[in-house]
């Protein structure tokens, strides 16, 4: 991999072409997981809130609000329509049943799981392509995001 220098001019283009990267890589994977997804009638914010609950046990309406950046109404709207699916389940926490939590269900799960495999199949044939100093690039920059809890 080329040694990044401090000038601007370099971070600014590396910048760019990681920029490409990220939107020919977005780009793919939404084609992709906008046609399986219209199969099943779940939009984006739904998917993305089914990959919010894949990695929990369950969440509350507030944190998937504050996940998803809606207000808890919409939030709401969301998980009516998921439950409506069968993607999610609604629960009342145990020491207060006042207060309800959504959880995945198996076949959200399986959903999910089955767009990830897709991605990461998209992302392999991509990845295949590169030559060393591009896939240690990219190896590098994921390594930098991650360290920045940005991903």
């Amino acid at each position: 991999m080329k040694t990044m220098n401090a000038t601007g001019a370099s971070v600014k283009a590396d910048a760019d072409r990681l920029a490409d990267f990220v939107l020919f890589t977005q780009r793919s994977c939404i084609l992709n997981l906008s046609s399986e997804l219209n199969k099943g009638n779940v939009s984006f914010p739904q998917f993305f809130l089914l990959t919010y609950l894949s990695s929990e046990e369950y969440l509350t309406m507030s944190d998937i609000a504050k996940k998803m950046g809606h207000s808890t109404a919409a939030a709401t709207g969301l998980v009516d329509r998921l439950e409506k699916l069968a993607y999610v389940e609604r629960v009342h926490a145990a020491e207060d049943r006042r207060k309800i939590m959504v959880r995945i269900t198996a076949k959200g799960v399986e959903l999910v799981s089955k767009m990830r495999s897709e991605i990461a199949t998209d992302l392999a044939g991509i990845l295949a392509g590169m030559d060393e100093d591009q896939a240690e690039a990219v190896e590098h920059t994921k390594r930098a995001i991650s360290a920045r809890a940005i991903a």
